[in-house]
């Protein structure tokens, strides 16, 4: 037998074990960035991601210079960041969700292409980049608008290089001296995306929303994530507490292996299409 073939036996057979946990229970869903790979989005923790250090929220308040540094990566990034188109696992959600078989999807991505794929419940636990709040005054700004600002207070940052997209999307910039950071055209104050950096929590009522969804399930998905961030060991914990099934679907061994009913080493895109297609059955 080819590699090729026991390579589809063996997605046969999770697939398999996944339908033997999952089939007839109403789902709720956790995702990490393992679920936006597929869509040319790197991943933190993956198998082969390279180490690094993202911003703080202490830095990003007390340091001005990396602020200048954080916004011209994150301009740079955004633009590649905002083209991602949702791939055939996000897609393969929001239509069991149509059919009510998933109640939800919480996730730690800030993507946004849940929504974009047609998944109509999602609950952002980290926020979303395409948006941007004044931390003085509360202010929320359009992310297109802040890059359009930012375009014409820095054209330098239009010169085309080569450039290595990181799963918040940001990017690597050496040179920010001449950064023109925005501020708030309402009151002057601090500009920040709306996502929760390293050092902030998830807000109350964020995660209030995505544990409800979790207790009115009957089983509990979790794909492509690694469980590394608190707010997904959290909802594990609730699951486990309701004493509902907990499948993971992850390259890569996650904190919550030995809790799991079901661990599937594999790629998410491929599972949760075949769950779209035979759970419907």
């Amino acid at each position: 037998m080819t590699a090729s073939a026991d390579g589809s036996r063996e997605l046969e057979e999770d697939i398999e074990r996944v339908l033997d946990v999952l089939a007839g229970r109403r789902i709720s869903i956790l995702t990490g960035a393992g679920v936006s790979t597929d869509s040319g989005i790197p991943d933190y923790r993956g198998t082969g991601a390279p180490v690094r250090s993202p911003m703080t929220f202490q830095t990003f308040i007390a340091d001005p210079r990396a602020r200048q540094r954080y916004w011209a990566g994150s301009h740079l990034g955004w633009q590649r960041f905002a083209s991602a188109a949702p791939n055939p696992g996000h897609r393969a959600l929001a239509e069991l969700e149509s059919r009510g078989i998933v109640n939800g999807i919480v996730t730690q991505n800030v993507d946004g292409l849940h929504l974009r794929a047609g998944s109509r419940r999602v609950v952002d636990l980290h926020g979303s980049l395409d948006r941007v709040r004044c931390l003085t005054c509360g202010q929320s700004f359009d992310r297109g608008s802040i890059a359009e600002r930012m375009g014409a207070a820095n054209p330098w940052l239009a010169e085309p290089g080569a450039l290595e997209l990181n799963p918040d999307g940001d990017v690597s910039v050496e040179h920010v001296d001449e950064m023109v950071v925005p501020d708030c055209t309402v009151c002057g104050g601090v500009l920040k995306p709306e996502v929760v950096f390293f050092g902030e929590f998830v807000p109350t009522e964020k995660y209030t929303e995505a544990r409800a969804l979790v207790r009115s399930s009957d089983a509990f998905l979790i794909a492509g994530s690694s469980l590394v961030v608190n707010s997904g060991i959290r909802l594990l914990d609730q699951a486990i507490k309701k004493r509902v099934p907990v499948v993971i679907i992850n390259r890569g061994q996650t904190k919550g292996d030995a809790r799991a009913t079901l661990k599937i080493e594999a790629g998410t895109s491929e599972i949760l299409t075949a769950l779209r297609d035979r759970l419907a059955g």
